[in-house]
């Protein structure tokens, strides 16, 4: 029995998965919440303000502006709403997903619960943990976009869940490996977008490669120390899946969450460099989440709390980073 595929987004990364699942699927159902959005691209077989040199083969989409529609409609959902926005959408369909397979794209927690997308669904949806996945990178919705070789991996506790993910999702130019470790990648994924904030912020603040060095080394430490402690079991933090991935988040200009960090280095106050950006910081919100599990453990997360310190307290942003400094070796 083939599977049914839903999207659920259609910002960069939902229109970057369903670019890559069209590739092996005769029919893929997308949910992208603007009825004008839709209508454009079935007209104009592309996305009006994400990834628009992607030009669609409609006849592979049921496109609708109905998450009902959509989420009835597929065996298999794939989350790509911004997390902002994530909660609310699925209050619509919450009596549909208990029976469904979940696939989470996101990097980041639920503002509301600050919970990762795998324990919020568990909690308030009751699905089983058993389908629940994860789709994470190293992979830039952007590179997606230019054809250009890129890299995914699909976390689920089930085998035969997460092969018939990886044949979704594999071809010639999107290689897919395989893990178990859900809730290990999922807040590694989550942290990686607090490092890159971090890293944007240095930049802006003049700070070189040679701080930046550094800075990512005890990032990858600090991650270790982070996802051991929520979840302990045997893994290599070098893999790509956390340190890949955690590198192209920090380091790629296509990262928002780095884009963010280097606006406030430069100057720029909160407000309104959220208010530029045409897309969500994901670490915005999984600053404050991180912080919260580690806030008394100030000695093994010092990067986790200088982050936090930037983003929500009234500290001169030279002063934090001239703090952390001291504490990286």
């Amino acid at each position: 029995m083939n599977k049914k595929y839903g999207v659920l987004g259609g910002g960069s990364w939902g229109t970057a998965i369903v670019k890559i699942l069209t590739e092996n699927n005769n029919l893929i159902n997308w949910y992208v919440r603007n009825e004008d959005n839709v209508n454009y691209l079935r007209e104009f077989k592309k996305n009006p303000h994400y990834l628009t040199s992607v030009m669609f083969d409609v006849k592979k989409l049921n496109i609708s502006s109905s998450i009902n529609e959509v989420v009835e409609s597929s065996d298999i959902i794939i989350l790509a709403i911004p997390s902002p926005f994530l909660a609310s959408e699925l209050m619509k369909v919450k009596s549909l997903l208990k029976e469904k397979i979940i696939f989470s794209a996101l990097k980041g927690v639920v503002p509301e619960s600050h919970l990762i997308v795998s324990e919020h669904l568990n909690e308030f949806y009751d699905v089983s943990l058993s389908k629940i996945g994860i789709i994470t990178g190293p992979c830039h919705a952007e590179e997606v976009a230019l054809d250009k070789l890129s890299y995914l991996t699909v976390a689920c506790q089930v085998d035969q869940i997460g092969k018939d993910m990886k044949t979704s999702l594999e071809s010639k130019k999107i290689k897919v490996k395989l893990s178990k470790d859900t809730t290990g990648i999922e807040y590694a994924a989550m942290l990686k977008n607090v490092y890159a904030i971090v890293a944007g912020i240095a930049h802006g603040l003049g700070y070189g490669d040679n701080f930046q060095s550094v800075l990512i080394s005890n990032s990858v430490r600090e991650m270790k120390r982070f996802v051991n402690d929520v979840c302990k079991i045997n893994r290599d933090i070098n893999d790509t899946e956390y340190l890949g991935d955690l590198l192209v988040t920090a380091y790629s200009t296509f990262s928002r969450n780095r884009t963010l960090g280097n606006m406030l280095g430069k100057g720029y106050s909160l407000k309104a460099a959220i208010a530029e950006m045409s897309m969500i910081s994901e670490g915005y919100y999984a600053t404050k989440n991180a912080y919260e599990i580690v806030k008394k453990d100030f000695k093994k997360f010092p990067i986790i709390h200088a982050a936090y310190d930037s983003l929500y307290k009234n500290i001169s942003l030279k002063k934090i980073f001239q703090n952390l400094s001291e504490k990286l070796n």
